[in-house]
Formats: structure tokens, C-alpha cells, sequence
């Protein structure tokens, strides 16, 4: 069973997210999260997708894109280390990533069958690291992180933007991954 990442594991800005992980099996927790958030995002319209709380922030579904676009970087970092990579991994500019993916063109439905995808394929990568490889790390956006962080930190940033959702956004019947 793969444990909680202890102090020292990853850059502490990351600890808001880890600490928003519930206790439990992980891999059964974020396969409930899976779901949840599928079944949250399938239940919007796509002019609730659309919708922006203020002029200059995300939309629902780039939020959720945002989400799919970090764990897609933080999964490739999982592969990375997993595999022993020794060079530094880069960071990334969330930003410039949402400026450049476009998925406010992109019908919900689609992006949630992305997600979906995505999340199954993060799922599988994680469930063959061998237990013995957990705390192995690298190194990515010039600070040491392990691999049980990084799995911790794919579920956890996407519980905080599921939080966002519901205080920002208006959105009541998020999931919070229980």
C-alpha cells in the first residue's frame, strides 16, 4: 500500500495539496475520485462549462483542463523517476498552458472523456510502480521530489481545484473524494 509522503519528499508549496489527500488505500481513493469527478463534470451543461466567475479567470472546463494538463506534467515526472532519470525535470508555466490549450473550444463532453482517459492511464502507471520505488527521486523544477509525492500531489491538486469550484464557482455538489 503506498503511504503518505513525509517531510522532506517535495517542495513544501506542495504540502496543500498532500495534506488534502484522505487517508486510505490511494489507489482505491483515486479511483473513487475518478468517478466522482467524471460523474460531476458529466452532469454540467456547457454553458455552466463556460461559465467564469470573473472576466479574467478560468472556466469551469479550463479548470478542468488545467487539472487534466498538470497531471499529464506530474505523470510524465511519475515515468521519469520511475524509470531512473537523472537529469532535471522542467517545470511548467500553468499559465502559459491554459493560454495555449484552448479548451474553451472543446465541447465538455469531450474533455470529460479526456479526463477519463487520462486519469485511467495515471491509474495504470501508478498501480505498476513495484513497492520498493516509492521513495525513489529526481529532480523536477530544481527541486528533489519522490514518486510517492508525486502521486499524492495528481490527487490532491485536483481535490483543491474540486474545492475551487465549489467556493468560487458556485458549484454545490462537487465531489471532495471522501
Amino acid at each position: 500500500m503506498l503511504s503518505r509522503p513525509t517531510d522532506g519528499e517535495c517542495d513544501p508549496y506542495f504540502n496543500r495539496y498532500i495534506t488534502l489527500v484522505p487517508e486510505g488505500n490511494f489507489l482505491d481513493l483515486l479511483g473513487m475520485q475518478t468517478q466522482q469527478t467524471r460523474e460531476f463534470f458529466e452532469k454540467l451543461s456547457e454553458e455552466t462549462g463556460n461559465y467564469r466567475y470573473a472576466t479574467e479567470k478560468w472556466s469551469i472546463k479550463e479548470v478542468l483542463g488545467h487539472v487534466m494538463d498538470t497531471e499529464r506534467v506530474f505523470a510524465y515526472r511519475t515515468l521519469c523517476i520511475a524509470r531512473g532519470e537523472q537529469q532535471p525535470l522542467p517545470g511548467l508555466d500553468q499559465n502559459e498552458y491554459a493560454a495555449n490549450a484552448n479548451y474553451d473550444r472543446i465541447p465538455l463532453s469531450k474533455i470529460v472523456q479526456h479526463y477519463t482517459a487520462l486519469r485511467v492511464s495515471t491509474f495504470f502507471l501508478l498501480e505498476q510502480i513495484p513497492d520498493s520505488a516509492w521513495e525513489r527521486k529526481g529532480i523536477s523544477n530544481q527541486k528533489p521530489i519522490s514518486l510517492r509525492a508525486l502521486a499524492y500531489i495528481i490527487a490532491g491538486h485536483e481535490r483543491h481545484h474540486m474545492r475551487v469550484l465549489s467556493e468560487l464557482y458556485g458549484q454545490q455538489t462537487v465531489p471532495l473524494m471522501n
